[in-house]
């Protein structure tokens, strides 16, 4: 069934079916998306840990200075 089939249905219910159908489809879409959610991958801490240890501020001034 296409969604405007549905759409189409769904526009001849009564205002109050309408308010039902919504209330019994927010946690159902809550839920998918808790689901679907996508991953981020690797962290920025991540993506840095081959670099290995960073300078200190202190070891920073000391070259530059």
């Amino acid at each position: 069934m296409t969604f405007k089939a549905v759409f189409s249905l769904v526009k001849q219910l009564y205002i109050s079916e309408k308010l039902r159908l919504i209330k019994w489809m927010v946690p159902e879409i809550e839920r998918e998306l808790v689901v679907v959610r996508p991953t981020l991958g690797k962290s920025l801490w991540g993506l840095c840990a081959d670099l290995g240890m960073a300078p200190s501020a202190a070891e920073i001034d000391e070259v530059s200075g």
